[in-house]
């Protein structure tokens, strides 16, 4: 019996294309009907696919993989439409509908954006269709882009609030180092811990924009969000069913125990962070025992410049972050009122201003 309601699939470019470099249509075949299957058992399935440069390219002649943004936004404008085709040809021999959603950064930052995508999505999986999600490659540029498909698929999957993120790539597992300095794969991971990142090492494969560093953050993400992650090989028959029945396939990583609402996982990785602060002993405490607001008496330091509305980090002492919000002041006004009450902020600003840095309703723990 399936175990999860809602299950985003994150598709690596090395489990979609072949050792000459082409889009590999079998194996795209092959999770098209696995995924089907899962349908057909009551489960609600969202795609997050590469492939798009890779087939383009393919398309467009190009012997290497295309370095350039123009060469990469050509190749995916292309390639987009043809993967698309395949994707439809693959769900039709099951009778599903596909249907395509491309996302910037922006869509996901932009609240009205960001609850209008997730109310699409939504609609989407009500009505029995897989939305295929892809990076808007053919437009986004630095300041919009998300960077990578294994944190497109951990955003997608806190803004629906699945129950399972599964990171299909071209290995069986994460693997970590014993003692002895042997590698062996890990089937369950309880947390990310320095050790765990240590062992993600460094990304970058021939075929994807990512690596096992892309991945951990994205399992990080994904674990605030109340969101286990499953790494497996994506080109092992069946797996998907046996991970959504809840077998023992690749690795594990759990997450935190109570999923957060809606606007505290928008809060948390929605946004881009545009400054920090740190808070002494006594904020930390009232912020994760009491669920208080941050008020300035409990600030000690300011960093970095950001306005009023812009996502801020929060850091204890000791250098951790515990939490993000959104700030009601900008940083200059945020460094003259830092240590004081709130009943002195009339006197240092000049107006009356809010009696909190963070509202409660704006604040996320991590």
């Amino acid at each position: 019996m399936i175990q999860y309601n809602t299950i985003v699939i994150k598709i690596g470019s090395s489990t979609l294309t072949s050792n000459e470099g082409k889009l590999d249509v079998n194996n795209l075949s092959r999770l098209a009907a696995e995924t089907a299957d899962l349908i057909k058992g009551k489960c609600k399935v969202i795609l997050v696919t590469s492939g798009a440069i890779v087939t383009g390219a393919e398309r467009l002649g190009l012997a290497t993989k295309p370095k350039t943004i123009p060469e990469k936004q050509a190749a995916a404008a292309v390639g987009q439409s043809l993967l698309m085709r395949q994707y439809e040809k693959a769900f039709e021999r099951s009778g599903i509908p596909v249907a395509q959603i491309l996302l910037t950064r922006d869509a996901i930052a932009d609240r009205e954006r960001y609850l209008n995508a997730r109310n699409c999505l939504t609609t989407l999986l009500n009505e029995g269709v897989v939305p295929i999600v892809n990076e808007n490659d053919t437009v986004a540029v630095e300041e919009i882009k998300v960077g990578d498909n294994d944190t497109l698929s951990a955003l997608v999957a806190s803004l629906v609030g699945a129950d399972l993120l599964v990171l299909l790539t071209d290995v069986d597992g994460f693997y970590m180092e014993s003692e002895e300095k042997v590698a062996f794969k890990a089937t369950l991971i309880e947390e990310i811990t320095a050790e765990v990142e240590a062992a993600a090492g460094h990304p970058g494969t021939q075929l994807g924009t990512g690596g096992m560093v892309t991945k951990i953050q994205a399992i990080k993400l994904c674990s605030d969000a109340g969101i286990p992650v499953v790494i497996a090989h994506g080109r092992t028959e069946g797996l998907l069913k046996k991970i959504a029945q809840g077998e023992q396939v690749g690795t594990l990583f759990k997450a935190k125990e109570k999923k957060p609402e809606s606007r505290k996982r928008w809060v948390a990785h929605g946004l881009v962070i545009s400054g920090s602060v740190v808070i002494d002993a006594g904020a930390e405490k009232a912020l994760l025992t009491k669920g208080s607001s941050l008020l300035p008496a409990g600030i000690s330091e300011v960093k970095g410049k950001f306005k009023p509305g812009e996502l801020i980090s929060i850091y204890n002492l000791s250098g951790k972050e515990i939490g993000r919000g959104l700030t009601n002041y900008p940083s200059d006004e945020a460094e003259k009122i830092k240590g004081q009450k709130s009943s002195n902020i009339n006197s240092i600003l000049g107006y009356e201003g809010s009696p909190e840095v963070i509202h409660r309703d704006n604040l996320a723990i991590l």
